[in-house]
């Protein structure tokens, strides 16, 4: 794209490039749909200091969809350690033994798995996020995979996969992002895109969810909360290169809280909101939103 126009130069789009899309969906829907993917979210609940009765039953401090009524109790040390008491003849199981009390280690961890507390057809793990852990409980049989309603996407158009100008920052822009389920976070924002759309310039702030990985912009534009979900849309983006990066809006895809109540996904921020409509990508989820 040269800098003044808009879109796309034609050259520059690969001659594969519906085929590369059309791969590129059907590689979301597979992740969707694998037995641990978002759509087999049925709880969250963040841990408060002390003992978390957790459970099924409606008189627990965090409460699944499915599961036993009590399945036992989780204390969040001051220390920070996270320990898990079951019952006495629970069928639950830690780490694949048939243990009553245990550490159980987060997801933060380096190069080690977080611990997993199975029963039934469910099983439970500990996430470390924003400086909180939290419970996040998986159902290879959960309701939001059965009855999934599919992926609906606008007409693919190459006219949307952009050529920006990437616009680097001196120091690290500090973006705070409000959460589905309450809480706020803050990123380093690296720079910032810098693109033409219909005559107009727009510029779009992302940031890593790991060092050294994609650029990741959580964004709205003009069509959310009609077509597309009202929270927000994601789009991921190829570190820069020779001070350009691609963004290709027909990517633009539903985060996971557009399908399940138990993810805890970032909203756009009113940086990221574009003052176009953004006619290509994933449209809003038709189906039930729940586990």
């Amino acid at each position: 794209m040269r800098i003044g126009t808009d879109m796309r130069e034609p050259d520059t789009m690969p001659a594969d490039y519906l085929q590369q899309i059309s791969q590129w969906q059907a590689q979301r829907l597979a992740d969707l749909l694998a037995p641990s993917g978002w759509l087999s979210l049925t709880g969250f609940g963040w841990l408060e200091p002390g003992d978390n009765r957790i459970g099924s039953a409606a008189d627990n401090d965090i409460v699944f969809r499915h599961g036993p009524a009590h399945l036992g109790v989780v204390t969040l040390t001051a220390s920070g350690e996270v320990w898990i008491r079951l019952p006495a003849g629970s069928d639950a199981k830690i780490d694949g033994s048939p243990v009553h009390e245990a550490r159980l280690f987060d997801d933060a961890g380096i190069g080690k798995a977080p611990s997993v507390v199975s029963f039934g057809t469910a099983s439970l793990f500990v996430i470390h996020r924003y400086g909180r852990k939290a419970l996040r409980v998986k159902d290879e049989k959960a309701a939001g995979s059965v009855q999934f309603a599919g992926l609906d996407y606008f007409a693919v158009d190459p006219a949307w996969r952009v050529i920006a100008d990437w616009v680097p920052f001196a120091t690290p822009y500090k973006l705070s992002l409000n959460r589905r389920l309450g809480s706020v976070s803050t990123v380093d924002v690296p720079g910032k895109a810098r693109f033409r759309l219909h005559g107009r310039t727009h510029t779009l702030l992302p940031y890593q969810e790991k060092s050294g990985g994609d650029l990741f912009f959580v964004l709205a534009d003009r069509t959310s909360g009609e077509e597309t979900y009202d929270k927000a849309r994601f789009l991921y983006a190829a570190s820069p290169a020779d001070g350009k990066l691609v963004l290709d809006f027909n990517k633009a895809h539903n985060p996971p809280s557009a399908f399940t109540p138990y993810a805890n996904c970032p909203i756009a921020p009113p940086e990221n909101a574009l003052d176009v409509r953004v006619t290509v990508g994933e449209k809003r989820y038709r189906g039930h939103r729940g586990a």
